[in-house]
Parts: structure tokens; sequence; C-alpha cells
């Protein structure tokens, strides 16, 4: 069985007189533990896609599965049961909480799931480590550049080790060191956790990492293909 399965999914954006084709008759199988990058140009989909398959858009037809449930036919209150439990979400607005600091973005998730505080801290600490940010666990949103919020916006996605992880242009504001410390450990939870990653991004140094490269064009998959990774 397929950890997700998108049958025909269609999106459709009204924009004055025209119709904007979000995703027109997409349909994916994509495997437990796979390492899939969306590429393509802006406007091409793969945003509306990874919200779609993460309940934060809804379809205009189409079925998507997640390890045997209808997503797609769920209610909000199971929807967001399903995001806190098993999705990691990475944006491209980084989405943090002004007001908490870096360690505190981090540990909401965890939090909200109702993991100890010991556990949290030393989760927390441990992610904010790998990402190169110790010593700036203390530091809002405000006091961190773009690069740094963006690696606080990923720790937090994968800390609570989730078995999805959908990520929309994570190395956007990364430098070269940082990305490739970034794709290492994304790799390491894919390989050793059997995590799914989904990666959008226009980066060819991030879809080297990939196993499958799906590329799309106006609401559609106009490729898709496997690839040796690194």
């Amino acid at each position: 069985m397929s950890a997700i399965s998108c049958k025909d999914l269609c999106k459709y954006y009204q924009q004055g007189e025209a119709v904007i084709k979000g995703l027109d008759h997409v349909s994916l199988e994509i495997d437990q533990a796979s390492f899939i990058c969306l590429s393509g140009p802006s406007g091409s989909g793969k945003t509306t896609l990874l919200n779609a398959i993460g309940g934060l858009d809804s379809l205009d037809s189409g079925e998507i599965t997640i390890d045997g449930e209808r997503v797609d036919l769920l209610g909000k209150s199971a929807l967001a049961d399903l995001r806190l439990h098993q999705i990691g979400f990475v944006f491209q607005a980084y989405n943090l909480i002004p007001v908490l600091s870096a360690q505190e973005n981090v540990e909401f998730v965890m939090q909200v799931q109702g993991i100890n505080a010991a556990e949290r801290r030393q989760r927390s600490h441990k992610i904010l480590q790998e990402v190169g940010l110790e010593g700036m666990e203390d530091r809002r949103p405000a006091q961190l550049s773009g690069g740094q919020q963006q690696r606080v916006a990923v720790a937090r996605a994968i800390v609570s080790q989730p078995k999805l992880v959908l990520a929309d242009e994570p190395t956007a504001n990364l430098d070269s060191e940082s990305m490739e410390k970034l794709m290492q450990h994304f790799r390491e939870l894919n390989r050793l956790h059997k995590v799914t990653f989904l990666i959008a991004t226009h980066d060819q140094r991030v879809m080297d990492w990939a196993d499958r490269l799906i590329s799309m064009e106006d609401g559609r998959v106009i490729r898709d293909e496997l690839q040796q990774a690194r």
C-alpha cells in the first residue's frame, strides 16, 4: 500500500475572468520512506499540491489517502489531529510564533502532543544544535536572520519525527554549507526512521538528493522519474 495516494486532484482559482489551474487532474502514488522533490516554475502547482496533501487546502475534486485514510473527507478536528501527530510542515514564510524563543517554537508541537518538559528540552536543544543554532535557543524570531528563522522552522517540523514531512523551498534562505547539513539531516531521518519527504524546490542541489523527481507545470505533472540520489 502506498503511504500517500493522490487520485485525479483538481483545484482551480478564479482570477478576474481567468481560471488558474492550481491542480489539474494530478494523480500520484508515494511509497513510505520516499524522498521526493517537486520541481517547476512559480505557479506550477507545487505548493498547492503540498497544501492539499497536508489538508491545508480543500480540493474541487479528487481523493487523497494517507496510510489508508481519506484526508479529503476528514473534518477540521480530525485533520488537525493528523497534522499534529503525523505531518511536519516547513513553510516558505516560516510561520514562527514571534513572542516565543527559538527553543520554545521548536518545543511547541511537542507540548501540544503532551510530551513532558524534560524530553522537550532535550530534543529541542539537540535538533537546534544539529541545524547550527546552538547558543541561539533564547532568541526570538525578530532577533534571527532569515536563514536562521528557516532553520528554526525546519527543526520544529522534524523534532517530533513525523511520518511525513512536507517542505516548501526549505533551503531558500540557506547558504551552501547550511543547505548541505540540512539535506544530510533530512536524509538521515528518511533512511533511519523511514520518514517520507516531499520537498518543493527550485534548487538543483536539493533535487540531487532525491530518489524521485516530479516536475510540474500549469497544475499538471509533466515528468515523474526515478534518479540515483546522493
